[in-house]
């Protein structure tokens, strides 16, 4: 008998660049890159998992220059001798094995968080970025202003700089962190985009800031050079969120985007099985590749029964299969698959998935994380 499987193992041309198969590896913070240099312990875990037969790999967001991007201490950068040599040896590890690798460009913007001030006390806001569209408020406080036109050029200029590092430093594509209620994303939304400018306003003025920062990202690198960029309906504050409510609020936001020059659409969803719009089976990466007619990837608790948080707070979740997802690739609902914690639980996910081990797959376990 065929292994149904098979269908992700086919190899597929982006760009300049043949991968060779339809599995990639979503990107996964894990703040172990000391004072954001990735050092050779994360070159080791990103080579592993190409070893373990992912065709492409989506490093972990990595902040761009841009000093109000760094909210994590121990989260990689992109830039400075240091991070971009650390950056250099992943890059040699994962194309030793046989993969390829898009760095994630990253800025948070303004986020939010909770910190404990002292040991014995509450808990107080912690405002991790002080870029935004529009600044922010706390009671009685203004805590930042929105970004000045000369600071979205600024930002624009960073995220381009990084575009052409990434490919001098021999990475394979480049991937733009547009979800999920980050920089890119919270400009996209009307209730933290309140410019009057021409960064603002309509839907149009609100995607004006992304549109000019893939034209830039475009124009610092070859044409052949794969662009993806990274979407999402929910944001990490907002499950429930909806940036467009039909296929026709979504063709107006996507479209503007392809033409920029986005090659890749990377849907992000909680469960890539649920369909985003009624009347239709496609979930939203089907919706990206059927609007924009660009490749797509779907990503969503693949090969698991729980969601990320969900599986924060259980022992393990176990691996599920997968036939509703090869169902959907038969049909071209999508091009290729991000798989997150299945692969950080299990490097060789891919290769038990295509020897049809599928009950050799090992359980993600949160707890384990620091060991994965």
């Amino acid at each position: 008998m065929n292994n149904p499987h098979e269908i992700l193992f086919e190899p597929l041309q982006i760009g300049a660049r043949h991968i060779p198969n339809r599995l990639v590896m979503a990107p996964m913070t894990r703040e172990f890159s000391p004072h954001g240099v990735p050092g050779p312990d994360v070159a080791a875990y990103y080579r592993r998992r190409a070893e373990g037969g992912l065709g492409l790999i989506i490093t972990e967001g990595t902040f761009i220059d841009h000093p109000p991007a760094l909210s994590k201490r121990d989260a990689p950068r992109f830039y400075g001798a240091d991070a971009l040599n650390g950056w250099s040896r992943v890059v040699q590890e994962v194309h030793a094995a046989g993969g390829l690798i898009f760095p994630q460009l990253w800025h948070p913007g303004l986020t939010r968080r909770k910190r404990a001030a002292r040991a014995w006390e509450d808990e107080v806001e912690d405002l991790t970025g002080k870029a935004s569209p529009s600044g922010y408020v706390l009671p009685g406080e203004k805590v930042s202003e929105g970004l000045s036109v000369a600071e979205i050029e600024l930002v624009i200029r960073a995220f381009a700089d990084a575009a052409a590092t990434a490919e001098r430093l021999s990475f394979d594509g480049i991937e733009l962190h547009g979800a999920h209620g980050y920089l890119i994303d919270q400009f996209f939304w009307p209730a933290l985009n309140l410019r009057d400018d021409q960064y603002g306003g309509d839907l149009m003025g609100r995607l004006r800031f992304a549109v000019e920062l893939v034209q830039a990202c475009r124009a610092s690198v070859r044409k052949d050079f794969p662009i993806c960029f990274r979407f999402s309906q929910w944001k990490e504050q907002e499950y429930a969120a909806r940036l467009a409510a039909t296929p026709q609020e979504l063709e107006k936001f996507l479209l503007p985007l392809a033409a920029a020059g986005v090659d890749i659409f990377h849907a992000s969803q909680r469960r890539y099985w649920l369909p985003e719009f009624e009347g239709s089976d496609l979930n939203l990466a089907g919706w990206a590749k059927r609007i924009t007619g660009k490749l797509s990837i779907t990503v969503g608790s693949v090969g698991l029964s729980t969601d990320m948080h969900a599986s924060m707070v259980s022992e393990d979740t176990p691996a599920v299969r997968i036939d509703k997802l090869l169902e959907m690739m038969t049909r071209g609902d999508f091009d290729l698959v991000a798989v997150g914690r299945g692969v950080l639980a299990d490097p060789d996910w891919p290769l038990k998935l295509r020897r049809g081990a599928f009950d050799e797959i090992k359980p993600f376990n949160y707890s384990n994380l620091e060991t994965l």
